[in-house]
């Protein structure tokens, strides 16, 4: 696990040596332990390394026996040593036992294909002095990140949006036409990011950029993608439980290579109690696992992650999380991620991974599993909702509009039992935009979204439909898992990435192996929600390791107690953040929205949590990165002094 940064120019720079120590410098934070660099007249690669694996031998960025080949890399190969004798019986000739070695080589090789043989997380650039080509890879599932601009003359590339920021040909510009998105679910899920210029390499994805064309310019293709799933009925339960017990074990088997101390975010939850319990039992040492909560008990899952500890003995540490520990940490956070924190969990993972890093320099992690497996709730309630709706839909329209007027107003229902029912496919209409999107996913409606900026539905909406439109002919919950593989998932991925490099520690997703991912695409329906239980296959797969109500306890998602803090007294500087009129905020939402959003969720007229908490990083991130106003917040949302507003304003 490493950071990447660098760029190359149509013509020579002047002054690299100095623009690469900055980029490098930026993201010293994802490698601690080494830095290096090369440059030519055309190239400039930089390297921060946090050594994981041949401590000695790994320094990059790290060149082909010939030195026309160079290349800088995040990640791991978890199958390298597999590779490399089919590549030293080549020719190939080694001098260090890095996988860093196997993909140089195999590039040499055997060309863009040499992905094809990698298992693992990657990010890597190589460039070829000799063609002055330029090659980048992000993996398959985007576990790595990967950020890149180019203007014509000046290619750069990072792996962190601030690294980029270094550099004099690029600027930190708002990118407006993102915003609808990102308001309604708290990402942005396609190449632009909410920096104009600046783009995200998607997962799957390589770019080639060959500066001896006639006119460069960076050429992206697809390498992978998930498989359509086609489910292998002729296998039979049985067989499909123990396949999948098999491959999770492999999967986990694979992710212990490390040359430093590992450990296991655990969380109590189904997937990191099993990798958990898997790590101890492939292992011979001692297992050390960390999990985070809040004093506020129906938050916190440190109660269950101490009984997995406890259940399968692992050396387990814990530590709490209080409001202003949260919100004064959030801007620094906010910084590390380089775009505003779409969920509140994130905060909570930088907590953990900070107790980790006290202790190991690798981590295992759970993410993945509810995605190739249908874990959330939501997906079984869309199942629901979309069957019955189709039945719902031969009642007569007049009739159906008057059930649905009698939603907002009737006294014969309870106004709880009125706001469930509006969240069904009685108070919403059959399409994917409001029966699953607006109703699981966006914070704003598209009302709400027209009285803060304006905005059309495709801008909402148009990312998420773009893949579940591709997979028409997959069932219904075959397309969901693949729309949030290709858009959520990323996201949680990168919260992960950021969170823990924050900390200077490698995680780990042995449950996003490619392999695993397109087993799942074979496997029926039935075998993933089997009735009222979800992920069925796996917590079959996995019952001998843990204790049975771990497994079948209800899925708490990683709650934070944000909800309740936001109708605290504490509260009073977060809503002094959100309506400063300096802020960035100010320059793009309309102020009397904002404030009535405020007062209804203040007086517990709705509930605006999410909405709040999506306009509150906006806030921060814009002071942070866009208004040069990053000292306001530096020191936490709690600890700065409320301003006084100019009467001028």
């Amino acid at each position: 696990m490493c950071g990447i940064a660098g760029y190359v120019s149509i013509k020579p720079s002047s002054d690299s040596e100095a623009v690469l120590k900055r980029m490098t410098d930026a993201i010293a934070h994802r490698g601690p332990d080494d830095a290096g660099f090369y440059h030519d007249s055309n190239a400039h690669l930089g390297h921060r390394r946090l050594s994981i694996i041949d401590l000695a031998a790994g320094h990059q960025p790290m060149a082909n026996e010939t030195r026309s080949q160079w290349i800088v890399y995040n990640g791991e190969i978890f199958n390298h040593a597999s590779i490399r004798p089919r590549l030293e019986q080549a020719g190939h000739r080694y001098e260090s036992h890095c996988d860093t070695e196997t993909i140089i080589h195999a590039y040499e090789e055997f060309g863009p294909a040499s992905i094809d043989l990698f298992r693992g997380m990657f990010a890597y650039v190589i460039w070829d002095r000799d063609k002055r080509r330029l090659f980048c890879v992000r993996d398959r599932l985007g576990i790595k990140p990967f950020y890149y601009f180019w203007n014509g003359r000046t290619f750069a590339f990072a792996s962190e949006i601030k690294a980029l920021l270094m550099h004099p040909e690029i600027s930190a510009d708002l990118e407006e036409t993102v915003l609808p998105e990102y308001l309604a679910f708290g990402y942005v899920s396609e190449e632009r990011t909410l920096f104009r210029g600046i783009r995200r390499l998607m997962p799957g994805y390589h770019l080639t950029l060959d500066l001896n064309a006639d006119s460069p310019a960076p050429v992206i293709e697809q390498y992978w993608d998930v498989p359509v799933a086609v489910p292998n009925n002729g296998l039979s339960e049985s067989r499909f439980i123990a396949e999948m017990r098999r491959r999770l074990e492999e999967t986990v088997n694979m992710r212990l290579m490390s040359d430093v101390p590992l450990g296991m975010f655990l969380s109590g939850g189904v997937d990191s109690s099993a990798i958990a319990a898997l790590t101890r039992k492939l292992t011979n040492g001692p297992v050390k696992t960390f999990s985070v909560g809040y004093a506020e008990k129906q938050y916190s899952e440190l109660g269950y992650a101490a009984q997995v500890a406890k259940a399968i003995g692992t050396e387990h540490h814990e530590i709490e999380v209080g409001i202003d520990d949260f919100f004064n940490q959030l801007p620094r956070l906010i910084y590390h991620e380089d775009e505003p924190i779409a969920w509140p969990s994130s905060v909570s993972l930088y907590f953990v991974s900070k107790l980790a890093a006290k202790e190991v320099k690798v981590v295992l992690t759970g993410e993945g599993s509810d995605e190739l497996f249908g874990g959330y709730e939501r997906y079984r309630w869309n199942l629901i909702n979309s069957r019955a709706a189709g039945i719902y839909g031969l009642i007569p329209g007049p009739l159906r509009r008057f059930i649905s007027g009698q939603l907002q107003t009737s006294s014969l229902l309870k106004a709880s039992m009125r706001r469930k029912l509006r969240h069904t496919f009685i108070g919403r209409d059959a399409s994917v935009e409001s029966l699953f999107l607006d109703n699981f996913y966006c914070a704003f409606s598209r009302g709400e979204q027209n009285a803060l900026l304006g905005s059309d539905p495709e801008a909402i909406y148009g990312n998420y439909l773009r893949y579940w439109n591709a997979r028409k002919e997959s069932s219904l919950l075959s397309r969901m898992l693949y729309a949030d593989q290709k858009t959520y998932l990323v996201e949680l991925l990168m919260k992960q990435d950021q969170m823990s490099m924050a900390c200077s520690i490698e995680s780990r997703v042995p449950l996003l192996d490619h392999t695993l991912v397109e087993f799942s695409t074979t496997i029926p329906d039935s075998l993933k929600i089997h009735g009222k239980t979800q992920k069925y296959i796996f917590k079959r797969a996995v019952e001998d390791l843990l204790p049975h109500d771990i497994i079948y306890r209800k899925k708490m998602g990683f709650p934070t107690p944000i909800r309740s803090w936001l109708l605290g007294k504490r509260a009073e500087p977060l809503y002094a953040a959100l309506r400063d009129r300096r802020g960035f905020l100010a320059s793009i939402v309309d102020k009397d929205a904002l404030e009535s959003l405020i007062g209804h969720h203040l007086s517990g007229q709705e509930d605006a949590t999410d909405r709040l908490w999506r306009l509150l990083n906006l806030q921060l991130w814009g002071d942070l990165f866009l208004t040069g106003r990053r000292d306001r917040w530096w020191d936490g949302v709690m600890s700065s002094p409320l301003e006084p507003v100019p009467a001028s304003l």
